[in-house]
């Protein structure tokens, strides 16, 4: 593990053989907690998920993540994302556990080995629901059902005039970039909400799109090695280039 110091807590479960070990990992990240402490526990956590089986709780205080969609609103929680992305982490919580927002997070590497998850309410004075989970010894595979959209009933004419109504100047007018990405991205749901039918679609792994397959993934993990080595000088851009 790093040698930095980072609020974190490992404990490796051993099983009957070697490949049978679970490292379990308790981690805290305080609101003010820095690019350098970040990157140490992201080192961390990237070592543990080279484990058979990983089960992190995690106290992440970044509320601006939105879960179901894989989207941020700021530097910090970007880099958290590309963090369990890159690690092919799934986050099994789906409830906010402190007030509105989603903060206690259960992650994992290995797909059906957290079950019967529950939030149990709070614990003494704690305004942070209490998790409790099981940890299965035998990972087993959950077929879910996943929404999706369905393009091929959408109204693109009526999607079209639903955004062509809006006035953008006088929207957007006077407000920040991140201020004209909120509204328009307002705009753009509910226009999707009336436009784009949803259906139901089997799935293995319920945490990450459909079209989110480890192929994908970890060509995109090849992607952001080869842009930073491209950024510190170690490739040439046209080697950055094939390799995108």
């Amino acid at each position: 593990m790093d040698k930095e110091p980072t609020e974190s807590l490992w404990v490796r479960i051993k099983g009957r053989a070697g490949p049978g070990d679970i490292i379990a990992g308790v981690c805290y990240r305080p609101p003010e907690q820095g690019d350098q402490a970040d990157e140490a526990l992201y080192r961390q956590i990237g070592a543990a998920s080279h484990s058979q089986a990983l089960v992190l709780m995690r106290d992440c205080n970044h509320p601006d993540i939105c879960w179901t969609d894989n989207t941020e609103e700021y530097k910090q929680s970007r880099k958290f994302l590309e963090c369990v992305n890159d690690n092919f982490l799934l986050q099994v919580i789906e409830e906010p556990t402190r007030r509105s927002a989603m903060l206690n997070l259960v992650l994992t590497n290995k797909e059906g080995l957290v079950g019967d998850v529950k939030l149990k309410g709070s614990l003494g004075c704690s305004d942070h629901e209490m998790v409790e989970f099981r940890i299965l010894r035998a990972a087993r595979k959950v077929q879910g059902k996943l929404t999706t959209l369905d393009f091929r009933r959408a109204d693109f004419g009526l999607f079209r005039d639903l955004l062509g109504r809006i006035p953008w100047d006088k929207a957007l007018e006077g407000r920040g970039t991140q201020d004209n990405w909120l509204i328009f991205k307002g705009h753009l749901l509910r226009a999707q909400e009336q436009c784009i039918p949803t259906k139901r679609k089997l799935s293995i792994n319920t945490k990450r799109p459909p079209w989110m397959t480890r192929e994908i993934l970890g060509k995109v993990k090849q992607k952001k090695e080869a842009h930073r080595k491209w950024k510190q000088g170690q490739v040439a851009w046209e080697e950055y280039r094939e390799a995108i």
